[in-house]
């Protein structure tokens, strides 16, 4: 079940436990079962402070709780905790044995205040990197928090039960048997989610905070460059960010990143964070910008309006939003999102094993998520709207190659068709002639590239007809003090690497727009 190199890391893990823990089994004879089995008895022959009990009753088989000594309840893995998720399992075991987290002080406390019973049932896949944020999150909800009861549910191992609930997508969440959320979350997200006046009291927080040197908008490989070049210039500098790490938490291969042979983008993001943190910058997740009301003074401060209600200032500003994955805009899109809909093939592919699939598009994502669902679903069928495939030769020859999927250029997505619970087909028209076609099919992946997150900069700042914010090459936009970098402007080539580049580089513009700026008192500074 375990390699021996593998066994001596998580040894070394167990060795930091504080307290006993039990694992208590509710196990079947599948084949499922005896591997659990064997998982179990490997955690409890490293460790004489873990023991197991067999004498489970858990209704889902085959399982197992975490738990402390003395006490009956924890967090619940059904199905095997491995692949992405082994490190889940990790903390569980750690977390329930003393050793603290590593999350914020404040957040912790928000855990331990939730009112209410909460019983989450989270359903992932193994080969899912969006997944470990949300089992890890919850898991540690009810650890912390006795109210909390959480249960982590390997879909390919519950299949019947995945079909039975229709999840078509994960990490899917369910509260207290109803949907709660779907897609990746992290704990502060699930706990301002149940916590309904977080918004107010985070909005507070923010209405609190000084003028900053530089505020960056967005966490991103831009905004974390940014936030980096500008801190070790021994300024005072904010990211205020929806979520940390931004598209690139989606990416499930970084390979060309300089100097780093291979990583994943949950990790990178994770470096990213970690580094930003290192140069005590304000990191203010979980905020979502509304609005830029530019400085009405030469050298003055900009303000930018959060979704929240807080308002942040000052004296520069870096927009690096970034951008999210661009829709069809097609009748029965939006209807069954998350029911046949998908846009990650990497966490969704598996919940269509044995399936008949679309992909939308054909440029280098399009026609590497084709190649990945071709070894797990029964037929994979690629839609283009241009009269060939855009992606790399390579990739078009290893797609051509495989025997169960079939190729349609010059294909107009006309409607995503279903029955009103799941996805049953795909309509597009042959744009050569005009004909009409249909695909039976259980799901549709898009990946047709991206759109810049620039909405709620419309009439306020130069963008171009794609929405990209207009740059020159020091990363200026229009208004003065206020500066933009990575996917979110109109820099040729979307890629991690020139994103971090231009962050780097607005940092810089920023801080050279600083120190030409004249000297102002604080006093004057905040009522400029």
């Amino acid at each position: 079940m375990l390699d021996d190199t593998l066994k001596a890391q998580l040894q070394q893990y167990l060795a930091l436990l504080r307290q006993p823990i039990r694992l208590i089994a509710s196990l079947d004879d599948s084949e499922t079962g005896k591997d659990m089995a064997e998982l179990l008895n490997t955690i409890v022959g490293l460790s004489d402070k873990v023991t197991l009990d067999t004498s489970g009753t858990d209704a889902r088989k085959p399982s197992f709780a975490v738990v402390r000594e003395g006490e009956t309840q924890g967090v619940r893995f059904a199905g095997l905790p491995l692949g992405h998720e082994f490190t889940s399992l990790v903390l569980a075991l750690l977390w329930t044995g003393g050793h603290p987290p590593k999350v914020e002080q404040d957040v912790i406390d928000g855990i331990k205040t939730l009112e209410g019973d909460f019983n989450f049932e989270v359903y992932m896949s193994l080969s899912c990197h969006n997944c470990p944020d949300v089992v890890q999150a919850l898991s540690l909800m009810a650890i912390v928090n006795p109210k909390v009861k959480t249960v982590v549910i390997e879909g390919g191992a519950f299949q019947k039960e995945v079909e039975e609930r229709q999840i078509m997508a994960v990490p899917m969440v369910f509260l207290n048997g109803q949907v709660f959320g779907s897609g990746r979350m992290g704990v502060e997200e699930i706990v301002a989610k149940l916590d309904t006046n977080s918004e107010a009291r985070e909005a507070a927080k923010l209405n609190e905070k000084e003028p900053f040197d530089v505020l960056i908008v967005g966490g991103g490989p831009a905004g974390a460059a940014a936030a980096v070049y500008a801190a070790r210039k021994g300024i005072r500098v904010g990211v205020a960010a929806e979520r940390f790490g931004g598209q690139v938490n989606d990416t499930m291969a970084i390979e060309n990143y300089i100097s780093v042979l291979e990583t994943d983008g949950p990790k990178m993001a994770a470096a990213m964070e970690a580094q930003v943190r290192h140069y005590e910058v304000d990191i203010m997740n979980l905020q979502r910008a509304a609005k830029v009301v530019p400085a009405t003074t030469p050298g003055g401060l900009t303000q930018v309006h959060m979704a929240n209600g807080g308002v942040l200032s000052a004296r520069s500003v870096i927009l690096s939003t970034g951008a999210r994955w661009r829709n069809v805009n097609v009748p029965g899109e939006e209807q069954y999102k998350n029911k046949g809909v998908a846009y990650c093939p990497h966490c969704d592919g598996p919940l269509f094993k044995g399936k008949r699939v679309a992909v939308i598009g054909g440029g280098n994502s399009g026609v590497e998520a084709a190649i990945d669902l071709a070894g797990l679903v029964a037929h994979v069928s690629l839609v283009e709207f241009a009269d060939a495939l855009k992606a790399d030769a390579v990739l078009v020859s290893k797609l051509k190659s495989l025997p169960n999927v079939s190729i349609h250029v010059n294909a107009q997505t006309t409607e995503i068709t279903g029955d009103g619970q799941k996805v049953t087909g795909l309509s597009y028209k042959d744009r050569a002639n005009e004909a009409l076609h249909h695909i039976e099919l259980a799901g549709v992946f898009v990946q047709i590239g991206l759109v810049p997150n620039t909405e709620f900069l419309k009439g306020t700042i130069e963008l171009s007809k794609f929405g990209e914010i207009v740059v020159d090459a020091k990363c200026h936009t229009n208004l003065p003090g206020v500066f933009a970098a990575g996917d979110v402007t109109t820099v040729p080539y979307k890629q991690i690497v020139i994103a971090a580049g231009e962050g780097a580089k607005a940092a810089l513009s920023a801080f050279d727009y600083l120190i030409r700026q004249p000297v102002v008192t604080p006093a004057a500074a905040v009522t400029a």
